[in-house]
């Protein structure tokens, strides 16, 4: 019981830093925050003949668990998934924290790529990811014909097969692709060792190497 309530309050500590950190930001980059384009097509990478957009959790992880690979270009932060308009940091509770993906299709394929963003969030998690608790940092895999419908869902049934469990792992038909405040690009290359310091004690490494151990 003791080992619990000592869980429940390291992360609410967690988040409690994490949001202040946020609302300190806000506040700082509220003038460039107006100036963000808020559509899928402000969002094209000319370099790159492809993209993916994909939730898992809080999307400076996932943002950073992409650009780690040869072959993608530059991760958006966004918002996807709800019908409100013009969301932000503030009042996107009806949106999911996504990431938009551009990547070159001879180099990855849509499906290696799903298959590699389920090995890195927590699938069998309904309730949000790790420290992120709610609807916003629900997973989810978007797609934008029917070739991306099946191949997400095929990866769902893999990875379903591997774990032994239901993969709750929403797959989605993608409506719109809303960017995130400029402050919330890059995050973990402008602020290395508070990200470092919210990923580790926010346990996301920890959860998805207990996760995946099983299949690895």
């Amino acid at each position: 019981m003791a080992s619990s309530v000592s869980k429940n309050w390291m992360a609410l500590l967690v988040s409690l830093l994490v949001l202040t950190a946020c609302v300190q930001e806000s506040n700082a980059g509220a003038n460039m925050a107006d100036k963000r384009s808020n559509n899928a097509e402000a969002a094209t990478d000319t370099d790159y003949d492809a993209a993916l957009v994909v939730a898992g959790g809080c999307f400076w992880c996932v943002e950073s668990d992409f650009e780690k690979l040869d072959g993608i270009g530059d991760v958006l932060s966004g918002y996807a998934g709800g019908d409100t308009t013009n969301p932000t940091y503030q009042n996107h509770a009806a949106h999911l924290e996504v990431v938009r993906i551009p990547y070159d299709s001879e180099k990855h394929s849509y499906s290696e790529l799903v298959d590699y963003f389920l090995r890195h969030i927590d699938p069998l998690d309904a309730g949000g990811q790790f420290c992120d608790r709610g609807h916003s940092y629900t997973t989810a895999i978007f797609f934008s014909n029917a070739d991306e419908r099946d191949a997400a869902e095929a990866a769902i049934r893999r990875a379903e097969m591997e774990l032994g469990q239901d993969v709750v792992t929403s797959v989605l038909a993608l409506d719109r692709f809303w960017i995130a405040e400029d402050y919330h690009q890059d995050y973990y290359k402008k602020n290395p060792l508070r990200y470092k310091f919210y990923r580790a004690s926010c346990g996301r490494d920890k959860r998805v190497a207990e996760v995946w151990a099983s299949g690895s």
